[in-house]
């Protein structure tokens, strides 16, 4: 904590003592740029990470990135108009990004070039919860495509989120004095918060502060959702309130050549619910420390990083679900971690027509997860002499090496390949169940845990360019992931207990938010994923007008990681009823699984098109833009549909602006989801249509943001949002988590 004021100090100085200084203008951005984001009068001059020569990536346009500073606390949310991204539900910070259908730990997130990792057996941090929307610049995201230069141990992308390059004094001033600070209000959940941004820069040093704080609770839906509240009214989804602070701060120095930059952060989260887990966030603390450098030569570019991240998580109960946990309302569970990285990367001009990019990524990653015991009483759940050892010394090594040849033959061709191959090595200590080394816990101990898999990866991406209004790309991938610690060593299938086996330990693992419980597999093989996806885009020659893309997409994924039904092993029976096979215990309805390696194909189409529809001089100008996304699921080897696949979605949005002023009316309108996964017994959702409106004005220094979301108040289900469990543990009757209900935003930013 002391550490924590001391930055938070420095934060506070820095933004309070430029009342002398002179203000720096801001950049004009009228013009619309493909390789760099500018925030409104934020100053920012590029984003070297952005490519926009990059075949099948997409970024994030900057009026995404500008209203997610007021209209959400969670930066997965910024993805919202994305083709091929939907969402699966969490904390008020953390949900996870699906991509073209697969989510999780098959996506590769890097932050400001940091590969994080969910620390949690209900993966409540995720790795985009560490970083709040205020403090990014530029977002993009690869689907299936990705270049083996961009990461690997993923088959379903890479999604990269940066914070901003560093700002310098321009030629002529001693000094540079800038800055950004906002604060909105959201009326559904009461949400509120703020943020601050500050940088104090000469020619060659730049120190920059961010924080940022929010603070909400329970958001309700848009009428009556379920019958089961009993702490809350029945249109309150309860365990959903949470609070989270971020600070970081960076020092970077440069000269002509070379550039190398120290950021440091803290994250301190004190409570997030959790709607669709058992458990809830009781407090998480986080800290990073991240170094790059950034070197010119005449051959070309040096890049390097080495990294460092902290976790220490809790989970108990928050009061909502406290109400139905009886006796203990008590449960306290902890994780900590600790993740390392270190990265070299050359990109090599081996002529003006072709390029070589060289590198290597080591990610050395710690992991112990344990549950204190509540008492001492024998046969009696989560009573013992010493913790429930989930995972112990839990160990994932990664060491990667990785060539890439990009070719620009000419005006019209650009092609690139790429090999990455690694290894990953991963092992756990023994366990315990509550201090007593059980016939289960002692054959899991026995067994040999260390694994190494093989990682082989190769992508070959062409784009042709036939004339300046249209342009098609075709690419082929194989990408690999090997299982996580959870997927491998989650052990254990319940506490037995007479003639009765408490799996409590199993419904303890589930990151997925349905209710059920897990065990894992050590036996577990990576998955393999080959994907063929193609792109056609047609728009005016000025790229100002229209604009049409169109991107089908093909993946077959071979041992995919997937859920079965529990089978009795160590010496225990799962503890499944005959009908149905569901668990009697937490309230019934919910079933128990083991996870395994299956075969499995995606088929899906994502599309986008946008129309300038009016612009004139006096009366500004009105333009259209929609996106429309489908994905199918299956898995080949049970003849069952994949888990949280998203049903035909489209958004279609109207933009007015005009000078300082716009306008935006949104619609985003969702088919019913029929196709689900039986065995997971995923519910259905009805399909729903959904209003926001929202309205910005800008001046000089000063922006002020307004909306009205779910304009009709409409009570909707979420179609990837899992089971609601707020405040009841039973699946009789299934209900949904539904979605937010009307909100009235405002926002207001002071940039200087």
């Amino acid at each position: 904590m002391q550490l924590k004021s001391q930055i938070l100090a420095i934060g506070i100085a820095l933004s309070t003592g430029i009342a002398n200084a002179e203000p720096v203008k801001p950049v004009d951005n009228g013009k619309k740029a493909d390789s760099s984001v500018t925030l409104d009068t934020l100053i920012v001059r590029a984003q070297s990470a952005n490519n926009p020569k990059q075949p099948f990536e997409s970024f994030l346009k900057p009026s995404q990135i500008i209203r997610s500073r007021t209209s959400t606390s969670d930066t997965a949310q910024m993805f919202d108009h994305t083709p091929g991204v939907s969402f699966s539900s969490g904390g008020g910070v953390s949900s996870r990004i699906v991509l073209n259908g697969m989510a999780d730990d098959r996506i590769r997130v890097q932050i400001d070039g940091m590969n994080l990792i969910s620390a949690c057996g209900n993966h409540m941090n995720p790795p985009l919860s560490y970083v709040a929307p205020s403090s990014l610049l530029s977002a993009q995201v690869m689907a299936g495509i990705t270049p083996v230069s961009m990461g690997g141990d993923s088959i379903a992308g890479t999604i990269r989120v940066q914070s901003a390059d560093p700002q310098y004094a321009e030629d002529g001033k001693k000094y540079l004095v800038m800055g950004q600070g906002s604060a909105f209000f959201r009326s559904n959940s009461n949400a509120w918060g703020g943020n601050i941004s500050t940088t104090l820069a000469n020619k060659n040093a730049s120190l920059t502060y961010t924080g940022s704080t929010v603070e909400a609770g329970n958001y309700k839906a848009g009428g009556d959702f379920t019958t089961k509240n009993r702490a809350n009214a029945n249109d309150v989804v309860s365990s959903s309130a949470y609070k989270s602070q971020n600070q970081s701060l960076s020092l970077a120095l440069r000269n002509d050549n070379h550039e190398g930059i120290i950021k440091v952060g803290l994250q301190n989260i004190p409570y997030q619910g959790y709607p669709n887990v058992r458990m809830d966030l009781g407090g998480d603390d986080s800290w990073f420390a991240n170094v790059s450098t950034k070197s010119k030569f005449d051959w070309g570019r040096l890049e390097t990083r080495a990294y460092h991240e902290d976790v220490q998580h809790y989970m108990n109960f928050l009061p909502d679900k406290a109400e139905r946990a009886v006796p203990s309302r008590n449960m306290p569970m902890n994780t900590y971690s600790t993740n390392q990285g270190l990265s070299v990367k050359g990109i090599i001009d081996v002529t003006d027509k072709h390029q070589v990019t060289l590198g290597s990524e080591y990610q050395r990653y710690r992991l112990d997860d344990w549950w204190q015991p509540i008492g001492n009483r024998p046969m009696t759940m989560m009573n013992g002499p010493s913790p429930f050892v989930n995972i112990n010394n839990g160990q994932r090594d990664r060491l990667d090496f990785f060539a890439e040849v990009e070719s620009n033959w000419n005006s019209k061709w650009l092609t690139q390949f790429g090999v990455r191959g690694g290894l990953v090595e991963m092992n756990a200590g023994d366990v315990k169940d509550y201090g007593v080394v059980t016939r289960e816990a002692a054959l899991v101990n026995n067994q040999d845990k260390q694994r190494t898999d093989a990682i082989v990866d190769v992508t070959a991406l062409a784009r042709y360019t036939p004339t300046d209004t249209q342009q098609y790309e075709l690419g082929f991938a194989r990408k690999t992931r090997a299982p996580s610690l959870y997927e491998r060593f989650a052990w254990s299938r319940g506490t037995v207990m007479g003639a009765n086996t408490m799996p409590m330990s199993m419904l303890m693992n589930n990151w997925y938010g349905d209710g059920n419980g897990y065990v894992g597999n050590n036996n577990l093989n990576p998955e393999v994923a080959y994907t063929v996806s193609g792109t056609a885009n047609w728009h005016d020659a000025e790229q100002e007008n229209w604009d049409v893309k169109i991107t089908p997409f093909y993946t077959y994924v071979d041992n995919y990681i997937d859920a079965g039904f529990c089978k009795p092993a160590n010496g225990v029976s799962c503890n499944n009823t005959a009908a149905g096979n569901t668990t009697t215990h937490g309230g019934g309805g919910f079933r128990l699984l083991q996870l395994g390696n299956y075969n499995a194909q995606l088929v899906g189409v994502n599309a986008s098109g946008s129309k300038m529809l009016l612009s004139t001089d006096n009366y500004g100008s009105l333009s259209t833009r929609g996106i429309l996304s489908y994905v199918r699921g299956q898995n080949l080897t049970s003849n069952d549909n994949l888990y949280q696949q998203m049903p035909l979605n489209s958004t279609l949005d109207l933009d007015y602006k005009w000078g300082g002023w716009g306008a935006t009316i949104e619609t985003q309108l969702v088919a019913p989801k029929k196709t689900v996964q039986a065995i997971r017994r995923e519910p259905e959702t009805a399909g729903y249509a959904l209003l926001n409106l929202r309205t910005h004005y800008d001046w000089k220094y000063l922006r002020i943001d307004a909306a009205i979301e779910n304009v009709t108040d409409k009570n909707y289900s979420l179609p990837l949002g899992g089971v609601y469990i707020g405040e009841t543990a039973s699946a009789n009757p299934i209900v949904p988590v539904p979605g937010y209900g009307r909100s009235y935003n405002v926002g207001l930013t002071v940039t200087y």
